[in-house]
């Protein structure tokens, strides 16, 4: 039985996590968590899950409270909190976190010798070349968690040779039917409404934007060692095709399957030993009912910048990154109109400095710093 440490165990990837081990009762059991600051969560998880030591939550001062009235359990907060859930008798660490925090766990887990099963994208978003480093140096394990890459995954350990193209699927958002002209008033309430997926606000939002695309590629390379140009976009309305690998002779295979993000988080705490199925295709014509369209980046410049991560390495991910989840918050907020988020990133990504092979400490100081100068923007607009 693996013994699992959840990382963001109240978010939507979380909350299907624990629904798969539910139903899995005899391989999965919950060790450990954390919550954030959703602690009205705590009563249930403890008491669904009895095998539970310990538990991270945001509020250092909420710390003694839980800890008296639940004294067999050990208490802790923060970022360094966390790193203490992956310390508890864990196999497997599951970091469905969102944003830059999910970087620090899945290094130290990874040193640790854990199995990581990762929906945070941002940690290879930033730190993709630190990830590797530890994976190619013997330590850990790393199992994809986004239905795209699982997906790649799978059509690749079914056939890896001669491969010309892996093509990452994407619904196109919430605003995939508008123009950009048609952008320039849209809220947050409208982006909100993705056509396909149920996620959390911060991926949904990246998904209008399609800078969730853009770290989705920049995933796939350091996943499967793709370089840039042999990774595709194909917009598809469905999404049923979760991707899919083009070979040399033209022909596809693809994973099909609902909209569901159970199968890929199963998937990936099995580590991909269960029984899956993909489908070989001469081409997309096959499928009548199903539609798709080439994707344009003229429509979505921001994607772009996914290149110009792969190739310059170093600290670009941290700025992409860090730029976005600020201007993202800041539009959930109603501080900025969303066209400014692209301006936002636009600019912080075109007047930073690399730092080539970053140390953890660079790319942290680094994130800092982004965020400060993309908090000052967000002054001058409101300011406007």
């Amino acid at each position: 039985m693996r013994k699992i440490c959840l990382l963001g165990a109240s978010g939507s990837i979380g909350s299907q996590t624990l629904d798969v081990m539910r139903h899995n009762p005899t391989d999965f059991t919950l060790v450990a968590f954390s919550v954030g600051s959703k602690t009205r969560k705590l009563a249930h998880f403890i008491n669904m899950y009895p095998d539970v030591k310990a538990i991270c939550i945001k509020d250092k001062n909420k710390v003694n409270y839980y800890q008296n009235k639940y004294p067999n359990i050990s208490f802790f907060s923060g970022d360094d909190g966390l790193l203490k859930l992956i310390d508890t008798d864990t196999d497997m660490v599951v970091n469905a976190l969102v944003g830059f925090v999910g970087l620090k766990p899945t290094l130290y887990a990874l040193e640790k010798d854990k199995i990581v099963c990762l929906a945070n994208k941002e940690a290879l978003v930033v730190g993709g070349e630190l990830v590797n480093n530890i994976l190619n140096n013997g330590h850990g394990k790393l199992y994809p968690i986004d239905s795209e890459h699982s997906a790649i995954k799978k059509c690749l350990m079914v056939d890896s040779s001669n491969i010309s193209k892996v093509m990452l699927t994407a619904s196109g958002g919430a605003f995939r039917k508008l123009n950009r002209e048609q952008l320039i008033n849209v809220k947050a309430e409208d982006a909100l409404k993705h056509p396909t997926w149920k996620m959390g606000n911060k991926i949904t939002i990246d998904c209008a934007t399609m800078i969730n695309k853009a770290f989705e590629v920049i995933e796939a390379h350091y996943l499967f060692g793709c370089p840039y140009n042999q990774i595709g976009i194909k917009l598809h309305d469905e999404s049923m095709i979760h991707s899919y690998i083009v070979y040399k002779d033209g022909s596809l295979r693809l994973d099909i399957s609902k909209p569901d993000m159970r199968n890929p988080i199963k998937l990936a705490l099995y580590e991909f030993m269960t029984d899956f199925k993909t489908v070989s295709a001469q081409s997309l014509d096959q499928f009548k009912d199903l539609h798709f369209h080439d994707f344009s980046f003229k429509r979505y410049p921001i994607v772009k910048l996914a290149k110009y991560v792969i190739e310059q390495k170093g600290t670009y991910g941290a700025v992409f990154n860090s730029s976005n989840e600020v201007a993202v918050n800041a539009f959930l907020k109603d501080e900025i109109p969303f066209l400014a988020i692209e301006e936002i990133v636009n600019k912080l990504m075109k007047k930073h400095q690399n730092i080539v092979h970053p140390s953890y400490e660079q790319i942290l100081e680094i994130d800092l710093k982004t965020r400060q100068e993309a908090s000052e923007m967000i002054k001058k607009w409101r300011n406007k």
